[in-house]
Parts: C-alpha cells; sequence; structure tokens
C-alpha cells in the first residue's frame, strides 16, 4: 500500500473512533492510538477498534474482498474504514481469470432473474435486519455508498476466455481503451458458485417453464391453443398444465423445435436466444393455422396440411434454428414454401388413403426439403406400382383369387395400411406377401410383381385343393 494512502486510512481510522468513543458508555473522549489503548485497559476484552491504528492496517491488508464485505457491515466505523479503495483492491489479490469468470456468472444470473425462483427469493426475500444473506447485503451497500471497482484489461478477457467485450457489461467511463470497469457485486461467493451450477443444469427448464405459462392473458390462453393444436398427447398430463406438478418436459417433447431447445440445441445453447425462437416459430404456426382455417377444406386435409408444412419447415432451417435467430418473416416465408409442396404431394396422392401411405417414404422428407421433381417423380412410380397390383387383383378373371383370400392377405395386397417392420419378419404367408410388396413398390423391379402374382396363385389353389381334399392325410 502506498504511504498516501495509508495516512489517509489513518486519519480516516482516527476520526471515526473519536466519533464512536465520544457517545459510548465508557465515557472514551480521545480516537488517537492513546485513547484505544486506554479503553483496551478499561474493558474485559480487547476488540478490533481497540488495536492501534497500525495493526488494524495490517490486519485490514491481509483481508480478501468478501471478507472486508463482512467486516464492513459490522459497524459504521469499520464500514468506512473497510471500503477504503486502497484497501479493497490489492494488487494481485484476484486473477484476470477470476474476475471475469465471476463477472460472467453474475450477467447470466441475472439475464435469468425473471425465470430464477430460487435467485429472486434470495434478491428479494423479506429478512429480517440486519441482513444475514450476501445478496442483500450487496443491495443495501451500493444504494447507501459507491463501492470501489476492479479494472480489468480487455486482452485478458479475449485471451483467456475467448469472449469478446461485447458479451460484458461496460460502463461508459474507462482509463483508456483497453480498460473495462466491472462493479463490485459481481465478486465472488459461494453461494455465486452455486447458484450459477444451478443455473447451468436447469436454466432451459427454466426458460422454457416461464415462457409457456408465465404469458398474460388473453395471450396464455392463445399459446396454450397454439401449443396443443392438432397435436396427439395424453389429456392427463396436459390437464396439470401450468401447475407446479406439471411436466413441463413432457410438454416440451410435444414439438421437435421445443425437444432440441430443452436439450440446448437451439441457437449454440443461448437460452434467451433459444427462447426468442421458439416464440417466432409459435407466432409462425398462429399465423398459418389462421390461413388454413379460412380455406374451405376437409378437417383431415387441414391437419395433414399443418402438420406436414410444420415438419417440412423445421427440416428446412433445423440447421438456421441451432446456430442463430431466425425470424418470423423467415419462418412464414418457408412456411408458405413447404405449404405449396405439401399441396402439391396431396395431388399427387389422389387420396388420402395414398397420401398418408407415401409419408413415411424416403422421397417424400427430400422433396419437402429441396422441391425437386426427381423426388416427386419417385412418389408417383411408388403409386403407380401400387395401381398396377391393385389393378391385377380385380380383373374379373381372379375374382375367384379375392374370394379365396383372408382379411390379412388381402389388406396387404391391397396395401390399404402402412406395412410395420414387424410384418416383414417370419415364416408365415403374410410376412413372405409383405416382403415381396415392400420389395416391388420400392424397387419397381418387375421380378418381384410375378412372384407376388404366383405366391396369391399358389395359395389359393392350395385353399382349393383343401377343400377337394379335406380328408388328405396330415402325416
Amino acid at each position: 500500500m502506498a504511504g498516501s494512502a495509508e495516512v489517509g486510512l489513518q486519519e480516516r481510522l482516527s476520526v471515526s473512533s473519536t466519533g464512536s468513543t465520544t457517545g459510548s458508555t465508557t465515557g472514551s473522549t480521545t480516537g488517537s492510538t492513546t485513547g484505544s489503548v486506554e479503553a483496551a485497559g478499561e474493558h474485559d476484552h480487547v476488540g478490533l477498534l481497540d488495536l492501534s491504528d497500525e495493526v488494524l492496517l495490517l490486519i485490514l491488508r491481509g483481508l480478501d474482498p468478501m471478507s472486508l464485505l463482512r467486516l464492513g457491515a459490522t459497524c459504521r466505523t469499520l464500514f468506512r474504514a473497510s471500503f477504503d479503495v486502497s484497501l479493497a483492491t490489492p494488487a494481485g489479490s484476484v486473477p484476470a481469470k477470476e474476475h471475469f469468470r465471476l463477472v460472467f456468472m453474475w450477467k447470466s444470473l441475472f439475464d435469468s432473474l425473471h425465470c430464477n425462483r430460487c435467485l429472486q427469493e434470495k434478491l428479494f426475500a423479506n429478512i429480517p435486519q440486519p441482513p444475514h444473506r450476501y445478496w442483500t447485503q450487496w443491495l443495501a451497500l451500493e444504494v447507501s455508498v459507491p463501492l470501489p471497482d476492479v479494472r480489468l484489461p480487455t486482452h485478458d478477457i479475449q485471451a483467456i476466455w475467448g469472449i469478446c467485450e461485447e458479451a460484458l457489461k461496460k460502463l461508459e467511463d474507462k482509463d483508456d481503451d483497453s480498460d473495462i470497469k466491472f462493479e463490485w457485486r459481481k465478486l465472488h461467493h459461494e453461494d455465486l458458485e452455486t447458484m450459477f451450477q444451478e443455473y447451468a443444469e436447469r436454466r432451459f427448464q427454466w426458460h422454457f417453464r416461464h415462457w409457456l405459462f408465465k404469458q398474460p392473458p388473453p395471450f396464455n390462453h392463445q399459446l396454450r391453443a397454439i401449443f396443443l393444436q392438432w397435436r396427439k398427447h395424453k389429456r392427463r398430463k396436459v390437464a396439470k398444465w401450468g401447475m407446479p406438478t406439471c411436466d413441463i418436459e413432457y410438454l416440451a417433447s410435444l414439438h421437435p423445435i421445443t425437444e432440441d431447445y430443452w436439450k440446448g440445441r437451439l441457437a449454440d445453447g443461448e437460452e434467451t436466444v433459444g427462447i426468442q425462437l421458439i416464440d417466432n416459430y409459435f407466432s409462425m404456426c398462429k399465423s398459418l393455422l389462421a390461413w388454413l382455417l379460412g380455406r374451405d377444406w376437409g378437417r383431415l386435409k387441414r391437419r395433414k396440411v399443418y402438420e406436414d408444412t410444420l415438419a417440412g419447415v423445421y427440416l428446412v432451417l433445423r440447421r438456421e434454428l441451432s446456430v442463430g435467430l431466425v425470424d418470423h418473416q423467415r419462418f412464414w416465408e418457408v412456411a408458405k414454401s413447404q405449404m405449396n409442396r405439401v399441396c402439391t404431394l396431396e395431388e399427387t396422392a389422389a387420396n388420402y388413403v395414398n397420401w398418408k401411405m407415401i409419408e413415411n417414404l424416403p422421397y417424400y422428407k427430400l422433396y419437402m426439403v429441396s422441391g425437386n421433381p426427381v423426388y416427386l417423380g419417385h412418389l408417383q412410380d411408388f403409386l403407380q406400382r401400387k395401381r398396377l397390383v391393385h389393378n391385377w387383383i380385380h380383373l374379373e378373371e381372379n375374382a375367384w383369387v379375392r374370394n379365396l383370400l383372408t382379411d390379412d392377405l388381402y389388406t396387404v395386397l391391397e396395401y390399404h395400411s402402412k406395412i410395420n417392420q414387424d410384418s416383414l419378419h417370419g415364416d408365415s404367408v403374410v410376412a413372405h406377401l409383405s416382403r415381396l410388396i415392400w420389395l416391388y413398390l420400392n424397387s419397381g423391379e418387375f421380378v418381384y410383381l410375378e412372384a407376388i402374382k404366383g405366391l396369391v396363385l399358389k395359395y389359393a389353389q392350395d385353399c382349393v385343393s383343401y377343400w377337394k381334399d379335406p380328408c388328405s392325410p396330415e402325416d
């Protein structure tokens, strides 16, 4: 400590000691070193104010900023002494890396204050005086007295952390271009470490819950309606909407964009930017729904166009969403493009059954993403092959075959529903026919079509033979 700083602090201690001892019951009337020693002799114990100024200076110089804060909160005299600039910022007390780490934690915590209930309780709880919490002490002291500042060179921030200076909260007054001033409330405490760790683990949950449940009326009802519109969900879980026991993770899983946000995949893990993305996305959903309800379409078509358009929008914008902000205009432009492609696919399918059938084909998604007519041609070929099978089985000469087929075989042959993976395995006739149908529809090889015809005819002939000779030996 510089000599001038020590002299100034000694004068401050002397004046403070004089003022405090004049009104005490001991009747001491001096604030000098001699008076302090005499006062110490009159009491049964010796306190800090009873020590000589030199000894007190040595003690204060060895304290870290947090200890100075606690010491200054005990009485007015030590408050004035503890917050002297020369004591509060000793050279090399806290390294630059530690300064920035704590500043960054404070900035992140205060940015999430609106949805961070734990921090709100610490900052705004009604705590009796004197305050027993670190957060309340900082707020009270900052209101009453400007605390000293810590200066940290910008190049240290960039070299140690690789983060530009815009990420920090800068104050207007700076000594030079390389120094940024930080407030002392951003300095350290164990509670800060714990709070930031909890924030890092749960920040996406906090922000998403606040966005989903804390909208002002009537927007809260509109958001719930848009969020659940034509989404398959469990009513038992949705019934607890907004309650503390609500399964917020389940609600996040209802949409790909909210599920990715929950896992930290949006906007490079920036929770506030991610919430803006979600807000812009559901604003687009609201516009899309209003447009669809104005069309003279059936309910099934409206729902299918809505679902496929949203799926296409997320397929197209997923990479953009993972790295930065996408505004409402960009969402809406992509939505209109996807809606046109969905309507083209609906015209290609010709009916709702075919439309549902081709939705899981890889060409369906490839066309949605690229709009390349080549993929649309592949889908048309798929449906044409399906019609060939349909036309063959409905030939007049095959009427007797249709009458002998079981319901399971007839459904597979007509391909009225999607062929699931389980039906492709096994040695049964249904599994064998399912494999042949799937191979033919996806490859177009006529050898599979001939195999389908041969299998169906053989099954029908076996049925006829069985009915003609029902008592044939089975051994």
